[in-house]
């Protein structure tokens, strides 16, 4: 997510309620480009090393400097670290806002804003966060109505210009399609006036090229924008589909700089308008299939259109997938090229293992093969003829894919480590987890973790969650602290506070190690556990 993209509100906003009695005193005034993304306080002398900008940031002046220069040091700080604006409460410190504060911040250009003292900090707080949140939801909303009707336009006879046409109308943008000479296809909207088309469709060859003449001669998805004159030009390439070489571009042209709404909604469409232009989709041959993409898009659960995807002579309680992980491995003597730009290879890798559903990534494959629920699965041995070395899941119901996943993927690790063609799935009952019984260990681990339960805020999930990211990361605060998004203070002392409700010191490697298993099965963390 960009800086622009970051819930915030404008601070005009702020201004504006009644209920607070906020007045800009010094500083830009009537400037809508500033927003406030969250509110802090603070009342020490340098709280630079604790800002990530955008904050309003709260003071009544406890320790602010008392000369002219250390006030225009603190102003120079914050505005350095990015912070938005500067909110001074009236008493009971200071009967008035200090005249060098006001000076600093008209010097600096940072609004300042005077907070009377009828009107608690965390009242402004709690305003600028409802009124984020209310800006978030009306996005949501927005991106939600733009993809029903993205949805309902693919399906229509018309649909690539039906899309076109609904894209133009969400994103307040001309929309065209062009094939990789920069030959319009299609357009919807608007056409604006010379020279932006002529633009759009340089920079939409341009894009083209270096999508089509990427790293190892792979043709991967590409964009470009360019701003002149109060226009705004977006190019995204589509990718290519069905192994061909042909790639079209989706480019825009604007008045407004595009939101989050309008790149989440192109998103959507650049799949989409993919989709559509597929020889796949485009001869009729994979409709179910892309009903599902497009359900998937949308925000439909796997297990919902799993269905869609199964064998048509599968019934539903019949229907379950084993998950392939593979890497490309050829012999250290044969030169050949990524497989996944190869049609050939791709076509006897889909028969071998029997499905269409395949994703190869330079030298990384992942797949998804219907099966029975009882069936054993089987590496096929033209999967190792073409270099492949394989790692297989037991078959699953859509609804657990994620646990067969871990499961592909740790046997691909068996299969390289023990250089095996292939590694099929296997719960090993020699391993920790398989000497203990699951209730006993769920039971285990419900007691061991108890005393969390009366630990207050954060609470005890917050805490589970800490520990179990600090013990992947090997005990690393930075790293945890940095995974998890907060201060590495506070990562600290939600540990320390671990250690004590469980009464246990966290830098034996003894008890690192018994929490770890206790973790894995916790319920709902079971499924993980296996080897």
């Amino acid at each position: 997510m960009t800086e622009s993209e970051q819930p915030s509100v404008p601070l005009s906003t702020l201004l504006a309620d009644p209920v607070l009695g906020l007045r800009q005193i010094a500083g830009p005034a009537g400037d809508h480009r500033v927003r406030v993304s969250t509110v802090g306080t603070t009342e020490i002398e340098d709280p630079t090393p604790y800002l990530v900008g955008g904050e309003l940031l709260l003071t009544a002046g406890v320790r602010l400097p008392l000369d002219a220069e250390g006030i225009d040091t603190y102003v120079r700080r914050v505005v350095a670290a990015g912070v938005s604006a500067l909110g001074f409460g009236v008493a009971p410190v200071h009967e008035e806002v200090p005249p060098e504060l006001v000076a600093a911040c008209d010097r600096h250009g940072l609004p300042l804003l005077r907070l009377p003292p009828a009107t608690p900090f965390v009242a402004v707080g709690q305003a600028a966060y409802a009124a984020i949140a209310e800006a978030r939801n009306r996005e949501l909303r927005a991106i939600s109505r733009a993809q029903s009707a993205l949805a309902t336009a693919a399906a229509r006879p018309d649909a690539l210009q039906a899309v076109l046409a609904q894209l133009s109308a969400h994103a307040g943008a001309w929309a065209v399609l062009y094939d990789a000479q920069g030959s319009e296809l299609f357009s919807a909207g608007p056409r604006p006036a010379s020279p932006t088309p002529e633009r759009v469709r340089d920079l939409a060859v341009r894009t083209t090229a270096r999508a089509r003449t990427g790293p190892a001669g792979r043709s991967a998805p590409a964009a470009a924008a360019d701003h002149q004159g109060g226009t705004h030009l977006t190019v995204h390439t589509l990718p290519a589909a069905d192994g061909t070489t042909t790639t079209l571009a989706l480019g825009q042209a604007a008045t407004t700089a595009p939101t989050l709404v309008h790149r989440q909604v192109t998103g959507t469409a650049t799949v989409l308008l993919a989709l559509l232009t597929s020889p796949r989709h485009a001869l009729g041959t994979d409709t179910r299939g892309a009903g599902a993409l497009v359900r998937l898009m949308l925000g439909a659960a796997p297990a919902e259109v799993a269905p869609a995807l199964a064998p048509a002579d599968t019934t539903e309680a019949e229907q379950s997938w084993i998950v392939v992980h593979g890497r490309h491995t050829p012999p250290g003597s044969t030169r050949s090229p990524h497989p996944g730009d190869d049609p050939a290879q791709l076509a006897a890798l889909a028969t071998a293992l029997g499905t269409p559903y395949l994703h190869v990534d330079s030298a990384e494959l992942k797949a998804l093969v219907p099966s029975a629920a009882d069936a054993r699965p089987e590496a096929p041995a033209q999967a190792a003829d073409l270099g492949w070395v394989l790692g297989f899941s037991t078959p699953a119901p859509a609804s657990d894919l994620p646990h067969a996943e871990r499961q592909a993927e740790r046997a691909l690790q068996r299969a390289i480590a023990a250089e095996a063609p292939a590694v099929v799935h296997t719960e090993d009952p020699l391993t920790v987890h398989g000497l203990v019984h699951a209730a006993d260990a769920r039971d285990l681990a419900r007691t061991r973790f108890a005393p969390l339960d009366g630990a207050g805020a954060p609470g005890t999930s917050v805490l589970l969650d800490t520990l179990r990211t600090w013990l992947s990361l090997h005990g690393s605060w930075d790293r945890t602290a940095a995974t998890l998004h907060v201060h590495r203070n506070t990562v600290r002392h939600r540990l320390a506070r671990v250690g004590e409700l469980l009464d246990v010191d966290l830098q034996d490697p003894g008890v690192r190690m018994e929490l770890w298993f206790a973790l894995q099965w916790l319920p709902g963390e079971a499924d993980g556990a296996g080897g």
